[in-house]
């Protein structure tokens, strides 16, 4: 069962599929038949119709108890799931990409957005999208995260920085500059968004994960962390001045360290993030030492937000090979962000 019985708590966690021709669905019925009873209460916002055939698809049973709020998701009967309908219909085709689904894709953020912003519910997860299905349709983000951060900021009339923390059993880290060729990296990456980046993730560290002072390993751009200039120079002229800024204001950031010995098991002992400059070099550790278990959770945001650090996975919808893993860690962090910071920054 979905465990969105509990009464006790914060409101239940919003959870979102993606892209319906992906795995998002098979994942989210996966959960639901397994019973975890460790999970925080959640509802999903999807086309009920939809979510019956892919469950008679894996042959999972399925009861939908349709709710209209999420508060009704307290009165959900054991073994059912709680379902907040979509007013746009999707067709239920593993695999195949079907743009009339976009709709029902773009509405189930939207409103789940919303709904964790007005304090409804306490946290969204979302399954990965096919931007390529959203761009067809119309979405002109650069991706789900940008998308979130603008809902945000045209609801509160202000501006958010979305920052990516990659999460895993024994390692966290955080690239300063995302997606982007590897050769503009030098020249967007400066100390100003380095400093803000570590200002984001230690608030968040702080106010959503329990941790009072987290420590910041920063690393180098270059090989060796540039060798005091002798394999460049980004070291010392853009990185290390943002960290004696950060140090200055009380923020525990240290470095610039070599890459390639940042992250062995001594060394990540000696931090709880580690805050990287572009984008492989926070990913590939992350994804190789817990590829079915990393979270992507997003900082700097008024809501909590998590999602698997996988995509759609198409080739495999439908089939019952899609592993829950990810996702449920998504969901578990989820519960856990909430938990320490019970109301929306919004609205708090």
């Amino acid at each position: 069962m979905s465990d969105a019985g509990r009464r006790d708590g914060p409101p239940p966690v919003a959870v979102t599929l993606g892209e319906p021709s992906g795995v998002g669905p098979d994942i989210v019925l996966a959960i639901h038949a397994a019973a975890h009873r460790d999970l925080p209460g959640f509802f999903v916002l999807a086309d009920p119709r939809m979510l019956a055939d892919r469950a008679a698809r894996l042959a999972i049973p399925l009861s939908i108890h349709p709710i209209s709020a999420p508060h009704e998701a307290a009165a959900t009967p054991v073994g059912a799931l709680a379902v907040l309908p979509l007013v746009n219909r999707q067709a239920e085709a593993p695999g195949r990409i079907d743009p009339d689904n976009a709709a029902g894709t773009i509405e189930a953020i939207d409103r789940a957005t919303a709904l964790v912003l007005a304090g409804e519910a306490s946290a969204l997860v979302t399954g990965p999208i096919d931007k390529k299905a959203l761009y067809d349709f119309g979405f002109r983000h650069p991706g789900h995260t940008e998308y979130l951060a603008d809902l945000c900021a045209r609801r509160l009339g202000r501006p958010f920085t979305p920052v990516m923390l990659l999460t895993g059993p024994d390692l966290s880290c955080v690239p300063v500059t995302i997606h982007i060729p590897l050769a503009e990296v030098p020249r967007q990456l400066t100390a100003e968004l380095i400093e803000t980046t570590c200002r984001i993730v230690a608030e968040d560290y702080r106010t959503r994960l329990g941790i009072p002072s987290p420590r910041l390993a920063v690393s180098g751009l270059n090989p060796h962390a540039g060798e005091k200039g002798a394999i460049g120079t980004e070291e010392e002229t853009v990185i290390r001045p943002a960290i004696e800024r950060l140090r200055a204001s009380g923020i525990d950031a240290f470095g610039p360290l070599p890459g390639d010995t940042m992250f062995h098991a001594e060394a990540r002992r000696g931090y709880d993030v580690a805050v990287c400059m572009y984008h492989d070099q926070a990913l590939i550790p992350a994804k190789t030492l817990a590829f079915d278990q990393t979270v992507n959770a997003t900082l700097g945001l008024p809501i909590i937000r998590t999602s698997p650090d996988h995509g759609t996975a198409a080739d495999i919808a439908g089939t019952g090979k899609a592993r829950p893993d990810s996702f449920l860690a998504a969901l578990r962090l989820a519960g856990r962000m909430a938990a320490a910071s019970p109301l929306p920054a919004a609205i708090a």
